[in-house]
């Protein structure tokens, strides 16, 4: 039996021998853990869907964004839940609202981790819905100011990125607009650019008390049939002024990621949702699954398909044994 000159196992031999080779890196700094911020203090409610994750209150929140940045994180998201909801969600771009607090406390306290913050009406309005209502049909082009506004009041509040997640036709433009005139032209924009009508958002929307009250996201989020579309999408926004472009979720979706990379070649960030994570989870603790192996692999499938940034939940957890990669 001839053997060929070039065998690929050469290299398939050793840990070390992988690690050589390996085309794929996946470090601490490529991970963004999301945080829930609510009101009070000494607060860590847990999330029964999301089993490690939890409603923080500020202090709190501060307490885990410290123990990120010292994991070498790359930063944090923040979602706000606020002392009250209404139809407007004015929570939301409240200059003294849960999440600018939250971002001032952390920049004392952690001043090199850096600070997202998540832009959306959806955990501020009492019905759950992205945007603001007329009768029951979200009106677009109503809501693009006081998105604009919750992008101001964030960045004024110390955050370095501001991310509208709420699928707005326009709203990269009204946001850019926005943080210009305000004397904040060097705020990048980091875009929920391909956002899906997923079911994998499920526990997110517990952990954010952000459940439509009545019909559903379909009419503002991308249908999962399409990927043409996503394309659209990202071009749109990045004329408008994204810096950045997120795909949400990640997993069901790696071929947009990597169409949008191919196509734009842009900084990419893909959502690591929950439904990703708590799946992930609850095979884990039925031992179906080995789950920090599991979740390795699933993250270096997201680096692997184009994305330059991952938010994901599983950053604390992950962050301190990437080092040892795959065995």
């Amino acid at each position: 039996m001839t053997f060929p000159t070039t065998r690929l196992r050469r290299f398939r031999a050793t840990p070390a021998l992988r690690a050589l080779v390996r085309e794929t890196t996946l470090e601490p700094g490529d991970l963004v853990a999301p945080l829930f911020v609510c009101p009070g203090e000494k607060i860590r409610r847990p999330i029964a869907s999301m089993p490690g994750q939890a409603q923080l209150s500020i202090d709190e929140a501060v307490l885990e964004a410290k123990q990120l940045a010292d994991l070498g994180v790359g930063g944090v998201i923040l979602f706000g839940i606020p002392e009250k909801k209404d139809a407007v969600g004015s929570g939301g771009y409240a200059k003294d609202g849960i999440v600018p607090r939250a971002l001032r406390a952390m920049r004392q306290s952690a001043p090199g981790l850096l600070l997202w913050a998540d832009v959306c009406l959806c955990e501020y309005t009492d019905h759950g819905h992205c945007g603001v209502l007329t009768g029951e049909r979200v009106d677009n082009d109503a809501s693009l100011p006081l998105l604009a506004r919750a992008a101001v009041a964030y960045a004024e509040a110390g955050a370095d990125i501001v991310a509208p997640s709420d699928m707005m036709d326009g709203r990269v433009g009204a946001i850019r607009k926005a943080l210009d005139a305000a004397g904040l032209a060097e705020t990048p924009i980091v875009s929920y650019a391909a956002k899906y009508a997923s079911a994998f958002y499920g526990p997110f929307r517990e952990a954010a008390e952000s459940a439509p009250q009545f019909g559903d996201r379909r009419g503002y989020q991308m249908d999962p049939s399409n990927g043409d579309e996503a394309l659209r999408e990202v071009a749109l926004d990045l004329e408008e002024g994204a810096d950045m472009v997120m795909v949400k979720p990640a997993l069901p979706y790696l071929d947009i990621i990597h169409r949008v990379k191919e196509r734009f070649g842009v900084p990419v960030a893909a959502y690591n949702v929950s439904g990703e994570y708590s799946m992930l989870k609850a095979a884990a603790e039925r031992g179906w699954l080995d789950g920090e192996r599991a979740a390795l692999e699933a993250l270096t499938s997201i680096r692997r398909a184009g994305a330059d940034v991952i938010v994901t939940y599983h950053a604390k957890e992950i962050a301190p044994i990437l080092g040892k990669k795959f065995p």
